[in-house]
Parts: structure tokens; sequence; C-alpha cells
């Protein structure tokens, strides 16, 4: 059932856009300064049919994905993990949609906390998930390390999961609490979390070196 939730999430948004189009203005806001107000504007077609398109785009690369990939044997060892990323972004892609579609009809929501809050929400979901993730080139923490060393890929992984829920958690918290800090607490966030995952996979592929480190 879950590899037909994506096509249900695509179906989702190409209905939202074909009820709402005829009432659609000829220009809709498509991008929103910090501050929640818009600042960029595109037609209705462009607005209401481009993530559409994407989540359509997206669905049908991460289905040869397996094919692929020189590893693509290890996506049958976390496949409910995969699967439930991909539907996770999906699902985010779909709700900012329809926030574009309500803000195109004039219901503007605050941009400036749902946008944050959503992007904290997906953090904390795919940081419970990567660390039943398993070696590829396409999906998870690929870095020259974790991509050379199956343990590192491994540690990696658990270490990366519980910066993404931090990380998510904390996001969350500023949405709701902290509205005029929350982007300064989101570029914090995915600053520390890349450059962190990073340091660590680097650390432990050099231990991994080391005569003196075990062998698993």
């Amino acid at each position: 059932m879950r590899k037909w939730i994506p096509l249900l999430i695509i179906a989702a948004a190409v209905v939202a856009s074909a009820v709402v189009y005829p009432r659609l203005p000829e220009t809709i806001p498509t991008h929103w300064n910090m501050d929640g107000q818009p600042d960029g504007w595109s037609s209705r077609a462009f607005g209401a049919w481009i993530t559409p398109v994407i989540l359509l785009t997206m669905w049908g690369f991460v289905r040869v994905l397996p094919a692929i990939d020189p590893r693509g044997a290890n996506y049958a060892k976390f496949g409910d993990a995969f699967e439930a990323i991909i539907d996770s972004l999906m699902l985010f892609l779909l709700g900012m949609h329809i926030l574009l579609l309500r803000a195109g009809l004039g219901h503007p929501a605050p941009m400036q906390r749902v946008v944050p809050f959503g992007v904290g929400i997906l953090l904390i979901v795919i940081g419970n998930l990567l660390p039943r993730a398993r070696p590829n080139w396409f999906v998870g923490i690929r870095t020259p390390w974790t991509l050379s060393s199956d343990r590192v890929w491994e540690k990696t992984h658990r270490f990366g999961g519980r910066v993404f829920v931090a990380g998510g958690l904390l996001i969350t918290i500023a949405a709701l609490l902290w509205a005029q800090w929350v982007h300064v607490v989101l570029i914090g966030v995915v600053l520390i979390a890349i450059s962190s995952v990073v340091i660590y996979s680097y650390l432990e592929w050099k231990r991994e070196q080391s005569p003196a480190s075990p062998a698993s």
C-alpha cells in the first residue's frame, strides 16, 4: 500500500489545483520574505501546476533509483524507511502547495511561522528514519567517508538522526514561540547539522584507519 501513497499525494495536488484554478487571479504570490510578506509572484498557471509537476518528477525518479544505483540491492534492506522518507518529503511539498493556493485565493497563512514549523517537523521525521538507511549513492548522508565504509555510514546515520531530531524540535519551538528569530534558528540548525555530520563522518573514518581501531 505504501508505494501508492505518493500517487495519492500527486492526485491530491492535481485535484486541488484543478478545483481552485478558475478562481485564481492572473498572478499569485509564490515567494514570501522573512516577515511573511509576499515578494515574488508568478502566473496562475505556473503557481498552480509547478508543484504537481515536481511531485510527479520526484516520484518517477525515486522509482528507478534501485535500478540505477550501484548499491541498489541495499534498498530492499530499508525499503519501508526509504518509502517513508519520500512520503514525508512529498507531503511537505503538498502542504506548501495548499498554502500557496490559499494565498492565491486571498487567504494567506502566517508563512513566517508555518513554513519553518513544517521544516522542523520534516527534520524530526527524517531524523527518526535516517538510522535505518543502508549504504547507497542517493538517499542519506553521503560524504566521501560514509560512502567508503559501511561502518562509518551506520554510525554517521545514527548520529545524524539524533542531530536532525534535535534541530527539528528547536525549529518547531522557535516557530511557535519566537517567530521573529525562527529564520536565524533555522539557518543555524542547518549549518550546524551539515557541519557536524561531515566532521563526525570524517573522524569516524580516521579512527577506522588507525591500526588500533576495531575491525567493526
